[in-house]
């Protein structure tokens, strides 16, 4: 173990960036398993992904207004498909779910196909590089994502389309920050984690997800792995060990019949 590698400077910002993604994901991840349309945020992720693939053919910088634009209209009109979709079909949406992240991600290995880095790029988009991140980079991320949260927590009768808009919204400053694995397991797995929980059990989900990120950033650092991927697992371990506390508790105050 390497433990030089502990460098606040680095995993500060990444710890940041995990911060901002769980305050924002696990509210979002209880309403998509309460709506059951568990694969949303893959589809839209690989929207936004598929936004910042054209973007890099453009040859537009990273993180720049061009790409912020791009990501947030091509996630946009992936949720306003799948917004008619819900109203025109419902009964298969998560089908219809499916086949657009299919297509999201077909149309981008295509654009990249004759892109000589074309693979290191779908990978970052995959996997992230979340130990890159910047404070400069978090400023701008954690104002949209106040306002999410504002909006989010402010409004009590949300419409289906404030949800898919909001939604898009956060995934696609989040694709950017962590990848489109760790947008996905941050939103899904401490909501399953929470999801018996009386009140909602919000905190712990917060709580969870931190604390994956934590000893996933911790344990990237000192094993020299993956960061993105690490934290994907180690979230997956965190939520396990919160539902089955859960599960203990309940089960030594429940009541024999």
């Amino acid at each position: 173990m390497n433990f030089a590698a502990i460098d606040v400077s680095i995993l500060g910002p990444a710890f940041i960036a995990g911060l901002l993604v769980t305050l924002t994901h696990v509210p979002f991840g209880k309403r998509v398993l309460a709506r059951g349309i568990i694969f949303l945020d893959l589809a839209v992720a690989q929207f936004a992904g598929l936004g910042i693939i054209v973007a890099h053919n453009f040859h537009w910088q990273p993180g720049g207004w061009q790409v912020q634009v791009i990501a947030l209209v091509s996630a946009i009109t992936g949720v306003l498909i799948l917004h008619f979709t819900e109203k025109r079909w419902p009964e298969i949406q998560e089908a219809l779910i499916g086949t657009m992240f299919v297509l999201a991600s077909s149309g981008g290995i295509l654009l990249l196909a004759t892109n000589p880095q074309g693979g290191e790029q779908l990978k970052e988009l995959l996997v992230g590089q979340i130990l890159w991140v910047s404070y400069e980079q978090l400023i701008p991320v954690a104002v949209l994502y106040a306002l999410i949260l504002g909006v989010w927590f402010g409004i009590k009768n949300k419409s289906s389309l404030l949800f898919y808009v909001l939604f898009a919204l956060a995934i696609t400053a989040s694709v950017q920050l962590v990848g489109v694995y760790l947008v996905f397991a941050t939103l899904i797995l401490p909501a399953l984690a929470i999801r018996k929980y009386k009140g909602g059990g919000l905190m712990v989900g917060y709580t969870i997800g931190l604390t994956a990120y934590l000893i996933g950033l911790i344990l990237a650092a000192l094993l020299d792995l993956p960061a993105g991927a690490l934290i994907v697992y180690t979230l997956a371990i965190t939520a396990y060990l919160g539902s089955y506390l859960n599960n203990i508790k309940s089960g030594m105050f429940r009541v024999k019949k």
